[in-house]
């Protein structure tokens, strides 16, 4: 697939993708059980605090309450798509406009980073259209608009996974004549938007440091006093909150934590956490965010929280305590 060739700060140890570039499409195939409702069950349980005791679960900040609610971690992605699907239906319910779906491509246990980062986003195009085609009903394709980083993508998702669809396909930025210096040129989104578009999907948008500040732009511009939503998918938005760029040269990203963020729900998450003590933080909207231990027999709850911890918090604090 086509990748911006502008180049970025360079890539997290461990934690975050490599930027080269796929030498081809390798496409995966689910067949995803539309009539299996694995979001919307109530069941009552109790929460394992860190100590091991049990507590009493809190209450989630609205009237969808997390209370009682539990989704297990997917056995596979026809699963998680399910999960995705039905926390984004939840969420649209409870009128969030700005939403976050966040999930390693290289496997359920892997971290960005594990695959080629080319590949990655390649696979992120896919488990896009596969999205789509469960969350979106035919006569709403083409209100549609999916944006990815750069022209280029554009077409290579038209000749290939999105062939033949009906969604609306747009980019973020287009190359400029610096652009082997660093430079691209940012869309404006006013520009770009139209006014029977209703859904925004953005696709991958951390491969330049621009694509998530016209991310926000499309927000202000074309979302926020309306009733179009805006979905970020797998933006690898924790680059971001965990300040790895430096707001002394990064102050308008730096700033997104506290102009662009809060208006956000994350209503789907998994991250893993590799070592000895590792594990997941997963999160299915409106339900509560675990932290989870693999073992042989399946995954065990080891804490559970309202608000998002930091990935700081859960791997050097919850997971060793626990």
């Amino acid at each position: 697939m086509p990748l911006s060739t502008s180049p970025t700060v360079p890539a997290l140890p461990v934690s975050f993708a490599s930027q080269s570039k796929p030498k081809g499409f390798n496409q995966r195939r689910f067949s995803a059980k539309k009539e299996v409702n694995v979001c919307s069950g109530r069941i009552n349980f109790n929460e394992k605090s860190r100590n091991g005791d049990l507590s009493v679960n809190s209450i989630s900040r609205d009237s969808n309450s997390s209370v009682g609610f539990d989704v297990q971690f997917p056995k596979d992605y026809s699963e998680l798509l399910q999960q995705a699907k039905e926390a984004t239906e939840s969420a649209l319910k409870d009128n969030r406009k700005l939403m976050e779906i966040e999930f390693p491509t290289a496997g359920l246990g892997s971290v960005p980073g594990d695959g080629e980062g080319g590949i990655e986003m390649t696979e992120s195009m896919q488990l896009i259209r596969e999205f789509c085609d469960l969350f979106i009903t035919p006569e709403k394709a083409t209100r549609t608009r999916i944006f990815f980083p750069e022209a280029k993508e554009v077409q290579f998702a038209r000749n290939s996974v999105f062939g033949g669809a009906s969604f609306k396909l747009d980019y973020l930025t287009k190359p400029s004549f610096f652009e082997d210096f660093g430079f691209v040129e940012k869309v404006k989104m006013a520009d770009r938007v139209k006014p029977e578009d209703e859904l925004f999907l953005v696709g991958y948008p951390y491969f330049n440091v621009n694509e998530m500040l016209v991310v926000e732009e499309l927000y202000k511009e074309a979302v926020a006093s309306t009733s179009r939503k805006l979905i970020i998918f797998n933006g690898e938005l924790d680059r971001i909150r965990s300040g790895y760029y430096p707001p002394f040269f990064y102050p308008k990203l730096a700033a997104l934590n506290t102009s662009f963020f809060p208006n956000m729900e994350t209503v789907y998450y998994i991250h893993n956490f590799k070592g000895q003590k590792g594990g997941v933080l997963f999160r299915c909207y409106p339900g509560l965010w675990k932290v989870l231990r693999r073992t042989r027999k399946g995954y065990v709850r080891l804490h559970q929280q309202e608000v998002m911890p930091s990935l700081k918090e859960v791997a050097l604090d919850i997971l060793p305590s626990a």
